[in-house]
C-alpha cells in the first residue's frame, strides 16, 4: 500500500475520495477536509439522515418504556384509550418533563430538551412517532441531516419554552418538535414555490391544519407548544437555508454535533433522576 492510499479519505462534506493533506476539497472547496476538527463522531458526515431519525425514535420509545418501569402501578391503566399505559407524572417528572411548575421548582431548563423524548401515553407516543417517521425522510433530503436535527431541536426547546410563557403547567412530547419540521416545510414550499413546492406546501399545509384542529378539539393539547413549534421551524428553515440554497456546512455540523452531546447530557440526567427517583419510592 503506496503513502496516497494510506491518506485517503472521504471529504466530510460531499463524501468524495481525497487525500488527507489537501488544503481544499477538490469538488465542493471544503477548507482542509483532513481535519481532526472536521472528522470526529459529533461532526463526521451522518449520511441521508436515515440514522439519525432510527436514533431519535428508539430514544423516545426507551424513555417512554423507562417512565412505565418507573411507575409499578401503571396509573391510567383503564378503559379510556387515551389514557392507556400512562405513566406517572411524578415518574415524568423525575425524567425530564417540563412546564411552569417543574421549571421554577427545580430551575430545569433542561427539560425543554428532554421533554422532546418523553410521552404520556401509548397513543401519544404512537402517533407522534408515526407522524416524526413520516415527516423525517422529505425534511432531511430538503435541508441535509444536520440542519434536520438543528431544526427538530430548535423547534421543541422554543415550543416548549413559549408554552412555559403562556402558563402550562406541565408538558411533554415530540409532537412541538414535530410541527417544527412541519413548519420548515411549509418554509420551503413556500419560498421555493414552483410546482413541487407548491406540492409540499399544499401537502404539509393540511398536516398543519389537522393538528391545530386537532389540538383545539381535545382537551389537555398543549396548542402553544404545537404553535411556537411551527414557527421556530419556519424560522430555523429561513435561517439556516435548505440545500437548494445553501449546502450544509462546518457550522451546521458543529451546531448539530453540540446539540445532540447536550441532548444526550440531558437525557443520561433525566435517567439519573429517574433512578434516584425509583430508589426512593
Amino acid at each position: 500500500m503506496n503513502r496516497s492510499s494510506r491518506n485517503a479519505i472521504l471529504c466530510p462534506n460531499c463524501r468524495k475520495l481525497i487525500n488527507s493533506d489537501e488544503k481544499r476539497c477538490p469538488y465542493c472547496g471544503l477548507l482542509t477536509p483532513g481535519s481532526k476538527l472536521r472528522n470526529n463522531p459529533l461532526t463526521r458526515h451522518w449520511g441521508n439522515g436515515e440514522q439519525l431519525v432510527k436514533m431519535i425514535i428508539y430514544a423516545n420509545i426507551a424513555m417512554y418504556l423507562l417512565s412505565l418501569l418507573l411507575n409499578p402501578r401503571m396509573a391510567g391503566l383503564g378503559f379510556n384509550p387515551l389514557n392507556v399505559l400512562s405513566p406517572s407524572i411524578d415518574s415524568l417528572a423525575a425524567l425530564g418533563a417540563t412546564g411552569v411548575w417543574l421549571v421554577n421548582k427545580t430551575q430545569g431548563w433542561w427539560t425543554l430538551l428532554t421533554a422532546n423524548y418523553l410521552h404520556g401515553s401509548i397513543l401519544h407516543i404512537v402517533f407522534n412517532l408515526f407522524a416524526l417517521y413520516q415527516i423525517s425522510p422529505l425534511i432531511s433530503q430538503l435541508y441535509g441531516p444536520y440542519r434536520y436535527f438543528i431544526i427538530f431541536t430548535f423547534s421543541g426547546v422554543i415550543g416548549f419554552w413559549i408554552s412555559i410563557l403562556a402558563g402550562v403547567q406541565i408538558t411533554i412530547g415530540a409532537s412541538a418538535a414535530l410541527c417544527g419540521l412541519i413548519g420548515a416545510a411549509l418554509y420551503f414550499g413556500k419560498s421555493r414555490g414552483g410546482p413541487f413546492g407548491q406540492a409540499v406546501y399544499k401537502q404539509i399545509g393540511g398536516w398543519a391544519l389537522s393538528i391545530l384542529i386537532f389540538g383545539f378539539l381535545l382537551p389537555r393539547i398543549n396548542n402553544w407548544a404545537h404553535i411556537g413549534g411551527m414557527v421556530a421551524g419556519a424560522l430555523a428553515g429561513f435561517l439556516l437555508g435548505y440545500r437548494e440554497k445553501r449546502r450544509e456546512n462546518t457550522l451546521h455540523r458543529w451546531l448539530a454535533g453540540g446539540l445532540v452531546a447536550l441532548t444526550a447530557l440531558a437525557l443520561v440526567w433525566g435517567i439519573i433522576r429517574g433512578f434516584v427517583f425509583w430508589i426512593g419510592r
